[in-house]
């Protein structure tokens, strides 16, 4: 790959390139593979070396550095694939496993935050130590009113879903 972790000198360099120092970027890594192995049924190594294409990304490192490179650097995927030496459609397949991988490798150590709830009694169980929960509903999309007077109340003069401006609200869980 064209982008490699030795062309990062200083702590500077690492943190713009990928948000992370080459310490989180070796824990991290440690984490990326052994997810890497769960969800794939093999190393990465093990995998290209079946393939009879050369690849391009030899390792996990080389994935977890481009998957976090682009998504710090949000290049679209033809310029990803320039700075890293593979075509665009490559890129976004590999970002895609890639990003794929460090969800399920944050989620599995426990440093992803939940974002979804199935019933009501597991948000409950959740949430039972806090005091309160703020949650920010301040734009919601709406359909736009048939009645006129309605109608003026969420015009914006712009042809786009308009969203409904409402307050944020605390809720406090039922002890």
């Amino acid at each position: 790959m064209k982008l490699s972790i030795n062309d990062l000198k200083s702590d500077r360099q690492w943190r713009s390139a990928i948000g992370y120092d080459r310490a989180r970027f070796e824990k991290l890594l440690v984490i990326f593979e052994n997810s890497y192995e769960i969800l794939n049924q093999g190393s990465i190594e093990d995998i290209k070396a079946k393939s009879p294409k050369e690849s391009v990304i030899k390792n996990c490192e080389d994935k977890l550095l481009l998957t976090l490179f682009s998504l710090k650097s949000g290049l679209t995927y033809d310029v990803l694939g320039l700075v890293t030496g593979m075509d665009g459609s490559t890129a976004k397949r590999n970002q895609e496993l890639g990003v794929r991988v460090l969800k399920h490798a944050l989620q599995e150590s426990g440093h992803a935050p939940k974002r979804e709830f199935k019933t009501l009694p597991e948000f409950r169980k959740h949430f039972a130590d806090c005091d309160s929960i703020i949650i920010d509903g301040t734009e919601q999309r709406i359909e736009r009113p048939k009645a006129k007077d309605s109608q003026k109340q969420s015009y914006s003069g712009k042809k786009k879903l308009i969203p409904l401006k409402q307050r944020s609200s605390r809720i406090r869980p039922k002890k």
